[in-house]
């Protein structure tokens, strides 16, 4: 029996609507960074310019797949497992903190907020891009890009992901708590 919300998202997939969200997206990041680098001035100012600008840039990214002939059904399955992957890597993140601040009393996050600063900084930049490479490369960035990735397999990665992040968040407990 098919959910009257499957009827719906096949739909939408029939009408090419999941083809133009990833535009949406480009050009909302666009417009962010416009905003927020104040590239044309102030941005209260210069919507329309920051706006035109964005929507251009974000034709421009989707239009390559098209001129240079590559399927834009290969884009639209790396960003749908990109941003499936990535919400799960954040999701255990997350639940991670939640569970790390079950044990340490309640003013933890401004504590951690002072130990940031200086060589733990570097550490967590570290592990943030680890986390952001395993996300990348599960969800067949290098294939996109055209590169054959090795045949090593998936579980073996996702294995080696989670133990260095177990042993680095064992690494920052015993950092922060002293013992």
């Amino acid at each position: 029996m098919v959910s009257a919300l499957e009827v719906v998202l096949l739909n939408l997939k029939n009408m090419g609507f999941f083809a133009f969200l990833p535009f949406l997206l480009t050009a909302a990041v666009f417009y962010g960074l416009l905003r927020r680098s104040k590239l044309f001035g102030e941005p209260e100012k210069n919507v329309t310019v920051n706006a035109v600008t964005a929507i251009t840039a974000a034709f421009l990214v989707w239009a390559y797949p098209i001129i240079s002939g590559t399927s834009v059904e290969e884009y639209q399955q790396f960003f749908s497992t990109f941003f499936l992957k990535g919400s799960v890597a954040t999701l255990t993140i997350l639940i991670g903190l939640i569970i790390f601040s079950m044990f340490f009393p309640e003013g933890i996050s401004t504590a951690l907020g002072e130990k940031v600063k200086g060589k733990f900084a570097v550490g967590v930049i570290i592990l943030s891009l680890l986390i952001a490479l395993g996300v990348l490369l599960g969800s067949g960035t290098a294939n996109l890009f055209g590169f054959s990735t090795i045949d090593i397999d998936t579980e073996l990665i996702y294995s080696i992901i989670f133990i260095a992040a177990f042993v680095g968040i064992i690494g920052i407990v015993v950092w922060l708590t002293g013992k």
